[in-house]
């Protein structure tokens, strides 16, 4: 867009080079016009009022959010429910009880005019990262992944001890614990917990997960490796010096220290530090819906319940998008159910884009 002096330094310039015998439009060339933008300017207004398009009144589509409707947005998007919750997050929420309001899209763009699109919570904004090694999950009980976390003491120097195993297909923690020193013996007792609440007794020992963790050395006594066998896991290890190859557990306990109730003064005493694994397990397996699963929760999708809960979105988008089909300028949101996940997505076939490790 060019301002009205420039407009007008143009015209006088390019005058001056016609008159002196230079080539209209060859003049027209060298100041970045064309003639017929100079031509415009001249029969209408373009240089006594300037460009026009700002001050153009457009009309409001017919297809646009009412009043009501983006007072409708802003007033679910600052439920309490919601209030840390961006729209990726929000929408589905509504889908499975059966509303729908608006887009995602649409979502942004209202709290963005009211100034409300910073990133909500305590969490720094995510960062793509590169993938861990590589093991394939179909379905539950296939691929573990498990780690060791410090949580922090009031007392300057102590810390507790969260050890964690994840089901990589589901997202679910199937086992944790949380202790004061770190030890062998506790890691070996939490895979046997994992083992019994996931029913291992019962699969046949070559269908017993694959256990994913770090290069710890508690992860890797002894004792450990002893369980394992007797138990029919069959461990795995990150790379040697490469510190985001077990991304699945490192990225849930990023989400596990970002939540609003995590002390950042630290925890009181070991029970304390037990009572908060305690809540925040329930609600990363049952509440939380996480985006790498389409946004519902491990223990849905660990139930095999997220199909028919997806299906039902898509239905639910479908008739919004009957009610109102100019507001869709494209297809719904994909809300097909993941198949396979996998560690590595480099490594494996290019047809699972969607088995990528994403964020908590």
């Amino acid at each position: 867009m060019i301002g009205l002096q420039d407009r007008l330094e143009h015209a006088r310039d390019i005058d001056a080079a016609h008159q002196a015998g230079a080539r209209l439009d060859k003049a027209c060339e060298v100041v970045g016009i064309t003639v017929r933008t100079l031509q415009r300017w001249k029969a209408g207004q373009g240089l006594s009022v300037g460009d026009g398009r700002p001050q153009a009144v457009r009309p409001v589509p017919s297809h646009a959010l009412s009043a009501a409707e983006r007072a409708q947005v802003l007033s679910v998007a600052n439920e309490p429910r919601f209030a840390d919750m961006p729209p990726a997050r929000i929408v589905p929420a509504l889908a499975d009880e059966g509303v729908y309001i608006a887009s995602e899209s649409t979502f942004s763009r209202v709290l963005r005019a009211q100034g409300q699109l910073q990133h909500r919570g305590r969490a720094k904004a995510p960062r793509k990262g590169r993938p861990p090694t590589t093991h394939v999950a179909t379905a539950p009980r296939q691929l573990w992944a498990w780690d060791m976390t410090f949580l922090p003491a009031k007392i300057a120097g102590q810390w507790f001890y969260l050890y964690l195993i994840l089901d990589v297909y589901s997202r679910k923690v199937v086992a944790f614990e949380v202790h004061a020193e770190d030890d062998s013996d506790h890691a070996a007792r939490l895979v046997q917990r994992a083992a019994l609440a996931e029913g291992l007794h019962g699969l046949p020992r070559d269908q017993r997960p694959v256990l994913h963790g770090d290069n710890g050395a508690t992860l890797k006594a002894t004792t450990v490796l002893a369980m394992l066998y007797w138990l029919g896991v069959k461990p795995s290890y990150s790379r040697p010096r490469v510190s985001d190859d077990n991304a699945f557990a490192e990225s849930l306990f990023r989400t596990a220290k970002y939540r609003p109730e995590f002390p950042s003064t630290g925890f009181a005493c070991l029970a304390d530090a037990r009572d908060w694994a305690h809540r925040f397990v329930h609600w990363y397996n049952h509440e939380h819906r996480h985006s790498g699963i389409r946004y519902v929760s491990p223990a849905q999708r660990h139930a095999g319940e997220d199909k028919a809960i997806l299906a039902s979105r898509h239905e639910i988008y479908q008739q919004a998008r009957m009610r109102n089909p100019a507001r869709w300028s494209g297809k719904t949101r994909n809300w097909d159910h993941i198949a396979v996940v996998t560690l590595n997505p480099e490594r494996s076939e290019q047809a699972t884009p969607d088995s990528r490790p994403l964020a908590a």
